[in-house]
């Protein structure tokens, strides 16, 4: 893995920026044009996030702006949601079908952290609208505005002929990225948890919804990679560096595979909810969510959060070492931390009274 700081420490006399430039692609090792343009631009420049209000977008900008990097965020809700981050963090007024707000928070920019994302709440059309007209818009704006590099996180499994609805938006996204013309790199991520993540804190919410048992698609033996968001975040911010990521899609995961049972069945030991599990045929789930979701948007439970048990979704053993020369944490270990005694039946009530906003964004 070549980073920018070991670039330097290559067996090359270098005299002068402009001759540096002049290097043959083989002598510096990158993917082209675009990784030097954007290594050249990176010089503690400015970092635009998109979706800063979700889990990644706000764990992201918080590690950045603790590193003194200079942060805007993208955001509908303005400066509130951001306050006590520091100085650092600027914050452009708007969304992501104003091309005026858009443009004004890429300009000048050297990485574009994309994370907008409808996610597994929604309708379809909001997977349409937020994932791929809003993709659309920020290809357009950091063209406008030359941004250095333009990176978006995506899911293990995507594909643009996926026949589940979020993979197949997902793969959707990433072939409009990979065309754009931008220096891009694209993420696929197993299973993001975390303290505030929705997927695992979801399947504790669904525990304490029933007393007795817990509905599992099937025998539960799609096979999943799920990632810490401290990883994730990590690995983020170092790709910054290395120039060998720019115009690549890396698949990443944690330090070990399981199965969805597996990981119900960890999630109920380290909460100690002991349930009967229950296997369903996915499409029944599938029914019933969509039912449930016109009474309760936020219920855990969605279809397209379905979508991501519906085949194995893992990368590389060691992705991340190979990467980054990182050692990711392990579900269970990291889990214990912030799980146990949580108080999920109460979390839940408040999930179900949230309501959907007028327009997602």
């Amino acid at each position: 893995m070549i980073s920018v700081t070991r670039i330097f420490k290559a067996p090359v006399v270098i005299l002068s920026l402009s001759a540096l430039e002049c290097l043959s692609l083989e002598s510096i090792r990158t993917s082209g044009y675009n990784a030097w343009r954007a290594f050249k631009m990176r010089r503690k420049a400015m970092i635009v996030v998109t979706g800063g209000s979700g889990f990644v977008g706000k764990a992201l900008i918080t590690r950045l702006a603790q590193q003194g990097e200079p942060v805007r965020v993208l955001s509908a809700s303005g400066k509130k949601a951001f306050a006590g981050l520091g100085q650092s963090v600027e914050v452009v007024q708007g969304n992501l079908y104003d091309a005026e707000s858009l443009y004004r928070a890429m300009i000048g920019a050297h990485t574009v952290f994309h994370l907008a994302s409808a996610q597994w709440w929604g309708k379809k059309r909001d997977l349409e609208r937020i994932d791929i007209r809003g993709t659309q818009n920020v290809i357009a704006a950091g063209r406008s505005a030359r941004i250095g590099r333009l990176v978006v996180l995506s899911h293990l499994g995507a594909a643009s002929a996926s026949a589940f609805t979020l993979l197949r938006v997902k793969g959707q996204v990433e072939e409009m990225v990979r065309t754009s013309g931008l220096a891009y790199t694209i993420f696929r991520s197993g299973i993001v948890f975390g303290q505030g993540d929705t997927f695992v804190n979801g399947i504790a919410q669904l525990l304490r919804a029933n007393p007795f048992i817990f509905l599992q698609p099937a025998q539960g033996e799609s096979l999943l990679h799920p990632l810490y968001i401290g990883d994730l975040i990590e690995a983020l911010v170092r790709s910054m560096e290395h120039l060998d990521t720019v115009d690549q899609t890396l698949s990443i995961g944690g330090p070990e595979y399981m199965t969805f049972n597996e990981m119900v069945r960890t999630i109920m030991r380290v909460t100690k909810a002991r349930r009967l599990i229950v296997p369903v045929p996915p499409w029944t789930l599938r029914a019933f969510a969509n039912l449930l979701s016109r009474f309760f948007p936020y219920f855990p439970l969605t279809s397209q959060w379905l979508d991501l048990l519906a085949a194995n979704r893992t990368a590389p053993m060691g992705a991340l070492y190979d990467l980054f020369e990182m050692q990711p944490r392990r579900f269970e270990d990291t889990i214990l931390t912030y799980m146990r005694g949580r108080p999920y039946r109460i979390e839940l009530l408040r999930t179900l009274l949230r309501r959907r906003p007028r327009r997602i964004a």
